[in-house]
C-alpha cells in the first residue's frame, strides 16, 4: 500500500468526504485532491496535521508498519457539527437541539421490533 493509499484509507476510516477532511488540516479541496491522486506530494506539515488532528501514527502512514491509528481517532463529522453549533445565537442552538431530539424520538420508533398481525 502507498502513501497516497494509506491517505485514502484514513479518510475512509474516518467516514468523511475529501471537503470536510481538507478543510480539518486547513487546506482546500483542489489542493487534497491532488494529494489523493498523486499529483502532489504530501508535505511535511500536512502529514504532520493528519497525525496531529486524527491520531494517525505517522510510522503507518509513512510505510506501512503498525496500526493505522495510535488512538481512536476523533468523530470528525461530531467535530465539525460541534464547530458549527458553537458558531450559532443561542435560538438557533436551542432549536437544534429540539431538532436532534425528535430525530432521536424517530429513530427509537423505528427501531422497535413490529408486532406481528394473525388473520
Amino acid at each position: 500500500m502507498s502513501v497516497i493509499e494509506r491517505l485514502k484509507a484514513v479518510r475512509n476510516a474516518l467516514n468523511v468526504s475529501q471537503k470536510v477532511f481538507a478543510k480539518s488540516i486547513f487546506i482546500s479541496t483542489s489542493q487534497y485532491a491532488c494529494l489523493e491522486s498523486g499529483h502532489r506530494k504530501i508535505k511535511e506539515t500536512i502529514l504532520d496535521s493528519i497525525c496531529k488532528i486524527y491520531n494517525v501514527n505517522k510510522e503507518w502512514f509513512l510505510s506501512g508498519k503498525g496500526k493505522m491509528f495510535d488512538k481512536t481517532p476523533p468523530d470528525a463529522k461530531l467535530e465539525e457539527l460541534i464547530d458549527i453549533y458553537k458558531k450559532l445565537n443561542v435560538h438557533f442552538q436551542a432549536y437544534i437541539l429540539d431538532q436532534i431530539r425528535d430525530l432521536e424520538k424517530i429513530q427509537k420508533k423505528e427501531q422497535k421490533p413490529k408486532k406481528k398481525v394473525f388473520h
